[in-house]
């Protein structure tokens, strides 16, 4: 019997993204839509106390089919949609085991790039690095089996004439241990920035710069406050115009200046009282608009 499966697809490659030509797709083509989710993190249902996530030894008993149903619910629904959205990315936290937590991080990896290659071929599958895929302390090992499995830590691409921009939050979390990473990741997102005939820029990353207001204090789910402030007005110096973001698992957001920053809760376990769901972004010529959908309510047309 021949298994007609695909196989998962690495699609950000050289700091580019594959599936878009980058000068054809400078060119505004007219209003489309995306799909933004974040958060699947297969494993974390099983291991949360109710307040923390309990350590883990290679010879318990975990499973994660919470996760993965949700997962692939949202794919189902986002494969029903006519029309398609342009794309559909992930907003870190793709797994939830860390590179030193064996078995489960191999499992989590096959059993996670095998649900999210269900999704429709015509729509392209945008990863996004979070602090479980990486490590919360990275290491060049840690960021390079991310990026064997999953493809490249940063990049940008255009879509339709927008300017779409992923980081690695990590970097700007704690990179003591890959400094030098960490440099040619601001020396390449100076450049990208200079680009400014975008019809919009946006840009993607898993940790927010803040929750609700750009100077609260520092708690796990933010950036330190100087680092915070200088990206931020590096960006809305740059014309920047949305930040999209996960990490939180729960929907929050806020402003700086005249630049958006949004919070898209989980497609895996909710910290709040949202559920499971999934951001969908209109983008016109003008404006770019946002929805978050539980998984029951994502519509079949968002245009």
């Amino acid at each position: 019997m021949t298994n007609n499966k695909r196989s998962f697809q690495i699609q950000a490659v050289n700091r580019r993204f594959i599936p878009f030509d980058s000068e054809k797709e400078k060119e505004w083509k007219g209003p489309f839509f995306f799909v933004q989710g974040a958060d699947c993190q297969p494993g974390l249902t099983y291991r949360w106390s109710g307040t923390t996530r309990v350590e883990c030894s290679p010879d318990m008993s975990m499973n994660w089919d919470v996760e993965i149903e949700a997962t692939r619910a949202v794919i189902k629904k986002l494969n029903q949609m006519e029309p398609k959205p342009k794309f559909f990315i992930v907003c870190g936290d793709i797994v939830d085991a860390f590179d030193f937590e064996e078995p489960f991080r191999t499992r989590q990896e096959n059993d996670i790039k095998e649900v999210l290659n269900e999704l429709d071929p015509s729509i392209p599958l945008v990863c996004v690095c979070g602090n479980h895929d990486v490590g919360d302390q990275p290491t060049h090992s840690s960021i390079q089996r991310y990026i064997d499995h999953f493809g490249d830590d940063y990049f940008d691409f255009y879509c339709s004439g927008v300017h779409c921009i992923v980081l690695n939050s990590q970097f700007y979390a704690h990179s003591t241990n890959v400094e030098d990473l960490k440099a040619q990741h601001e020396q390449w997102l100076d450049q990208v920035l200079k680009d400014q005939q975008a019809k919009h820029t946006i840009i993607f990353q898993h940790i927010p710069w803040f929750l609700k207001t750009y100077d609260e204090e520092k708690d796990y789910f933010n950036i330190e406050i100087n680092t915070r402030l200088q990206m931020l007005e590096k960006f809305h110096s740059a014309g920047v115009k949305k930040i999209f973001c996960g990490h939180y698992h729960r929907n929050t957001g806020g402003s700086y200046k005249s630049m958006e920053q949004i919070v898209t809760s989980a497609i895996g376990l909710q910290l709040g009282k949202d559920k499971s769901g999934v951001r969908l972004v209109r983008v016109t010529e003008n404006d770019i608009e946002h929805q978050y959908f539980s998984t029951e309510d994502i519509p079949s047309n968002f245009m």
